[in-house]
């Protein structure tokens, strides 16, 4: 768990771990997988909210429901002007031969 809480914390590699001494990388990611598949992270999150909600409160009216994202309408179509790259490219000083 320790190691497992260490990559999540710092955002280092799992590669990383193996260095560190606190177990092998491969040890804890496959621990890491078989927990995630089971929920042990989902329910450390709810029981936690849950546990803030009850010592300090949530105002959860201002949140949304929904986290479904779409293009902006006014987002601007495909028609965008082109780079210069290739002008560019062109217009530089030939070699001398």
């Amino acid at each position: 768990m320790n190691a497992i809480l260490l990559v999540l914390r710092t955002g280092m590699h799992w590669n990383a771990l193996s260095a560190t001494g606190v177990c092998s990388c491969s040890s804890a990611y496959r621990r890491f997988r078989e927990w995630c598949d089971a929920g042990v992270f989902l329910e450390f999150w709810q029981q936690g909210l849950l546990a803030y909600d009850a010592l300090k409160g949530i105002d959860w009216s201002w949140l949304a429901m929904d986290g479904a994202t779409t293009k902006a309408p006014l987002g601007g179509g495909k028609n965008r002007p082109q780079s210069y790259g290739s002008r560019q490219k062109r217009r530089q000083a030939q070699h001398a031969h």
